[in-house]
């Protein structure tokens, strides 16, 4: 027979995990249960779950626990059973679990209990939220919601990994604003920022979904351009250099519109990031030294 009382491994679960008898007698409840449920193994332990004691109810308010019981249909068919339920807190309030349900077998193949785990709803929307937060802590820059130098770097090392794999390459463009300590002197770095934002919006809208673009530093950003075709590379350049030069930011009674010098180059095969990176830095110096507001692939 299954070895209920002596099972570490549930008992330490952060999830709830009761297991009753053929005749639904509580006969285990972890310290997730108690966590989620307020009552304590003392409280529960040889009380049968049919009186009622969590008063599980559906979304409708049908009563399980008399019409429908996931735990009864596994004890008597075997069947695994999955309901998303309210049940009803030491202290009155209601709390929302997703529950599923386990036939448990001796030795002979006999159902003789079943096991219910269940975890309260709002604990996955909380970990979902608290995972995206520290998703963009990581990966994202707060001013320009760009992807961060962090998050390029990563992505640089994977696609140089696969491009030196499967004998393939990419390209990398390096984007700068043309006079930009002029417009923070000028107007401020309010003004800066909110510049930035929109040379940083026209690049997250315009690249090629399958591209990543993100702030590098400063007035500087990075786009990883997965194309083998250096003409491919120089047309997406120019077609973002024309959208930014006609981007403008708004304040006051002012419109204040810049212009960015672009550098290009494709990756060559085993380089490292390091010589890539400083090509395309290059190349954007290059078009900066030649009258600014250009592109220039090496």
């Amino acid at each position: 027979m299954y070895k209920y009382d002596s099972d570490e491994f549930m008992k330490n679960l952060y999830e709830g995990v009761y297991i009753v008898d053929k005749n639904r007698k509580i006969i285990f409840w972890n310290s997730g249960s108690e966590s989620i449920t307020g009552y304590k193994s003392s409280e529960v332990f040889n009380s049968h779950c049919y009186q009622n004691i969590l008063k599980h109810v559906d979304k409708t308010g049908k009563k399980l626990c008399f019409e429908g019981c996931p735990l009864q249909n596994t004890i008597e068919t075997g069947n695994i059973n999955e309901n998303d339920v309210f049940l009803e807190h030491k202290n009155g309030h209601r709390v929302p679990v997703a529950v599923k349900t386990f036939p448990l077998y001796d030795d002979d193949g006999k159902i003789v209990a079943a096991v219910e785990v269940f975890t309260d709803s709002r604990f996955k929307e909380i970990q979902y939220y608290e995972n995206q937060r520290l998703k963009k802590i990581i990966q994202i820059d707060p001013l320009t919601t760009l992807f961060n130098r962090r998050y390029l770097e990563i992505q640089l090392k994977n696609i140089r990994v696969e491009a030196n794999e499967f004998a393939s390459t990419f390209g990398i463009l390096f984007f700068d604003i043309d006079h930009f300590k002029n417009v923070n002197d000028q107007y401020g770095h309010n003004v800066g920022d909110g510049v930035l934002k929109v040379i940083s919006k026209t690049l997250k809208t315009n690249l090629r979904p399958e591209d990543i673009v993100g702030r590098w530093g400063g007035e500087e950003f990075i786009a990883i351009v997965k194309t083998s075709d250096v003409s491919i590379l120089e047309e997406v350049a120019d077609r973002i250099r024309k959208l930014c030069e006609n981007s403008s930011y708004k304040s006051k009674n002012k419109v204040i519109q810049v212009t960015i010098s672009v550098g290009g180059t494709l990756y060559k095969p085993k380089e490292t990031i390091k010589s890539v990176i400083s090509r395309a830095d290059e190349a954007m110096y290059e078009s900066k030294e030649t009258g600014r507001n250009k592109v220039t692939i090496k």
